[in-house]
């Protein structure tokens, strides 16, 4: 949204809602063929930046996933194999999963909000 003193821009899929704080009143304009090439180049730019999203969001988590375990890794603790090897695939995460499908495969979560990908399952 846009505001300029009393006028609110409203972007709407294909058109301005402009509303006038003077008048009161709403309309719905065309954008113009300026504002719609820069408004699809907004789109896309978004779109296109999905998997990047996504990425960071599965790097946050896995980064929420070790910290938890961290306290194996201490000296006077002994660390299962198991264990090991789990905190080694989550460090493996961005080599091993590449695509944006797989990323959609590592955030997939079932009805009560638990991941569902095995990669999360800690041992």
């Amino acid at each position: 949204m846009c505001q300029y003193g009393d006028i609110r821009i409203v972007n709407m899929a294909d058109k301005k809602l402009i509303f006038n704080g003077v008048t009161g009143k709403q309309e719905e304009i065309d954008f113009t063929a300026e504002e719609q090439t820069i408004r699809d180049a907004k789109v896309k730019a978004w779109n296109d930046a999905s998997g990047d999203r996504k990425l960071a969001q599965i790097k946050q988590m896995r980064l929420e996933k070790l910290i938890e375990t961290d306290f194996y890794a201490l000296q006077d603790v002994t660390m299962s194999n198991e264990m090991k090897t789990w905190r080694l695939n989550l460090r493996n995460i961005p080599q091993d999963y590449t695509t944006e499908a797989e990323y959609d495969l590592l955030l997939a979560r079932d009805e009560n909000g638990n991941l569902t990908h095995s990669v999360w399952s800690k041992p």
